[in-house]
């Protein structure tokens, strides 16, 4: 536990409130019913924070060392040039509110101060604050940390507690919430940011699901859906764009942008300060809304969306449909890349230590120019940003499956039935069972003391995963491997695939294959150079 919140305990909340954001996003986006039924809000917040943490991770890489105060300074800044919505504006102001009052120090007192300044620079965000949202769950934690006993873990824990009772009773605030029978899809993501400052700051999760679906209160939603929002609920006369921009101007200026804004439509948000800003309205007149900006200052990152036609792409040239079938496999090693493209499919390598954020998905898949694309993750921790992404595809008109492939074995094996000339949903079909078909192991080095699920390791020694769990800890690289593969082939199996990473031994693959032979003569064995540095052999069985 600690008694003072650090730039590395920073550093674990933001990842930690991408992972919550990232499990919770579909969740999130099924409950908004307010104020406009687009359900995207689960999408928005983690698209925001997932901005938020790319620019704490440029912190860290180049101060290896930053301190509290410039830590959260670009988690902060970082969330205002990414928020995406209402309610990622509200949020990123809420952040900034936390990082200007934690510049100084992160103990109980600061934090309590912090969060009281993180929800009045949410209030302060909105034009026409509505109680029963994200913003009615920021002031609820306040208070919580507020009326806490000392110690930073019960100053978190008590914001925590506050915040989920508040979202509990949002359907009691906001008619058109208990009608649908949902609480505000904001605040519960605000809930999920706040439970992983819980569990950065003293090392215990969170009181896992949310229990929110079981209280007599708030009964399990319906199929209405849309955006969260703080602004009156959405109507037959409700204004038809959304329009969000990034802006340069000084401070001064903003309340007269705010006065001409609030007269063309509603869900007004501005958020940010010291001449930046993100600035998020609902407007019929999509261009009085860009122009008021340009009086203002200098707007850019211009989205102007058409509520009705979410996939219009308003005020952009359309570019030429995209044709035919594609598949995209991430992958980290140049042989493995080398073995995807000659099955036919395009590549985007990853660092190991910084997986593709949503945004280079998007980018890698319009690269393929297909407009069917079957994207294979080969990696289990890509699926929240993947399933960012393909929401923002598919309101491209793209035809998006994600294959949830949890190792490169399990990418290969999809790619060895794809068949472009099916049918797109026969093809996905076929791949996914031939992934799912395929059990996976992989060995890895351990970088230091851990507890795993086969007991504690320490560093220098050899894990041996199956299907993502440790089974095995081991003291050198071919004995563990082999113990792996017995282990893999004692449940059956037809073919293996040995897939050597950097820097394995040379004769690491004949050893295994001789033992392959030994322990099941009939099984085929194939052994690829993959070149990856994240794990020094991957092992398939089919």
């Amino acid at each position: 536990m600690l008694d003072t919140l650090d730039a590395p305990a920073v550093r674990t909340w933001y990842r930690l409130a991408l992972a919550a954001l990232g499990q919770a996003r579909e969740e999130i986006d099924a409950l908004n019913v307010y104020p406009v039924p687009d359900g995207d809000t689960g999408t928005n917040l983690y698209l925001t924070v997932e901005s938020a943490a790319a620019h704490g991770e440029t912190c860290f890489t180049e101060h290896p060392e930053p301190g509290l105060g410039p830590a959260l300074a670009a988690v902060a800044r970082g969330a205002l040039l990414g928020a995406r919505g209402n309610s990622g504006v509200i949020l990123a102001q809420w952040l900034r509110g936390l990082s200007g009052a934690l510049a100084d120090g992160g103990g109980p007192a600061q934090l309590r101060l912090a969060l009281d300044a993180a929800a009045r620079a949410a209030y302060q965000a909105v034009a026409d604050p509505v109680e029963g949202t994200l913003l009615t769950v920021a002031a609820a934690a306040a208070r919580g940390a507020r009326d806490s006993p000392d110690g930073l873990p019960a100053v978190a824990d008590a914001a925590h507690r506050a915040a989920r009772e508040a979202l509990v009773r949002t359907p009691q605030q906001l008619d058109v919430l208990a009608e649908a029978g949902v609480v505000d899809a904001g605040g519960r993501g605000l809930v999920a940011v706040l439970g992983a400052l819980l569990d950065a700051v003293c090392g215990q999760s969170p009181m896992g699901p949310l229990a929110l679906r079981g209280e007599a209160a708030v009964p399990a939603p319906g199929p209405a859906t849309g955006c969260a929002g703080h602004e009156r609920p959405a109507g037959p006369g409700h204004p038809a764009f959304e329009v969000i921009y990034l802006l340069d101007a000084p401070d001064e200026a903003m309340p007269g942008l705010r006065t001409t804004l609030a007269g063309l439509g509603d869900s007004l948000v501005v958020g940010g300060g010291d001449g930046l800003w993100n600035v998020h309205v609902h407007v019929d007149d999509a261009g009085a809304a860009v122009e008021a900006g340009v009086e203002a200052g200098r707007p850019y990152r211009i989205r102007i969306t058409h509520f009705a036609e979410a996939a219009a792409r308003v005020g952009e040239m359309p570019a030429p449909a995209p044709q035919g079938r594609a598949v995209l496999s991430v992958v980290t090693g140049s042989g493995l890349a080398e073995l995807c493209e000659q099955a036919g499919s395009a590549v985007l390598f990853a660092d190991p230590d910084h997986p593709p954020a949503s945004s280079e998905l998007v980018e890698a898949v319009r690269r393929c120019a297909a407009r069917e694309v079957v994207l294979l993750l080969n990696d289990p921790e890509l699926r929240a940003a993947a399933g960012a992404a393909a929401d923002q595809l598919r309101e491209e008109g793209l035809r998006i499956a994600v294959l949830p492939t949890r190792s490169p074995v399990q990418g290969l094996a999809a790619l060895a039935v794809h068949e472009p000339a099916r049918r797109f949903d026969e093809d996905v079909v076929a791949m996914t069972s031939a992934a799912g078909a395929t059990r996976y192991a992989e060995l890895a080095v351990a970088e230091g003391e851990s507890w795993t699920m086969a007991g504690v390791c320490q560093a220098g020694d050899v894990l041996g995963l199956i299907d993502g769990d440790v089974a095995l800890i081991g003291s050198e690289l071919a004995g563990t491997a082999a113990t792996v593969l017995a282990r893999m082939l004692a449940a059956g199996g037809e073919l293996v695939t040995l897939v050597l990473g950097e820097g394995a031994p040379d004769a690491l693959a004949d050893q295994l294959v001789a033992h392959a032979r030994r322990q099941r003569p009939e099984v085929d064995t194939v052994v690829y150079l993959g070149g990856q540095e994240s794990a020094p052999l991957l092992i398939g069985v089919e």
